[in-house]
């Protein structure tokens, strides 16, 4: 035997050792995955359920700005979407979809429009009062 037969040998052993490896790798590659996965959506459940808990609890006292059967309808349909992973309460969220509803207005009243989103002039009203209104007085250029 040569020595280019015995390397190549050794090198098709070494081969076949790596790739007989491969599929316990990539096993445990997805198994991590599946378990990080699972905890995520894990505690994202129970973020939801926490939270339609608290949602009830508003509905049944009467502090919701709704009544009771809305509410609670309402708070079924935000469990829902939660859990499928459709529903974000975050305040960056909500002020970027107010800035986009801005830019659907014409140009010359979209520069008014954000500068009122992002906390710009006066605020008055509720929810409970049936709106919130937002006000930024901007003197006419033409």
């Amino acid at each position: 035997m040569s020595i280019n037969q015995i390397l190549c040998a050794s090198k098709t052993r070494h081969i076949a050792r790596t790739a007989a490896r491969l599929p316990a790798l990539a096993l445990f590659v997805l198994s991590a995955s599946l378990i990080t996965t699972t905890a995520m959506a894990a505690s994202n459940s129970a973020d939801a359920n926490a939270r339609y808990k608290a949602d009830r609890a508003a509905c049944n006292s009467g502090q919701s700005n709704q009544d009771r059967a809305t509410c609670l309808k309402e708070a079924a349909a935000a469990l829902k979407e939660s859990r499928r992973g459709r529903l974000n309460g975050n305040e960056d969220t909500y002020d970027q979809n107010a800035l986009t509803r801005c830019n659907k207005l014409p140009e010359d009243d979209r520069d008014a429009c954000q500068r009122r989103v992002k906390g710009e002039g006066t605020t008055s009203g509720s929810v409970e009062g049936g709106g919130v209104l937002r006000e930024l007085v901007v003197p006419d250029t033409k």
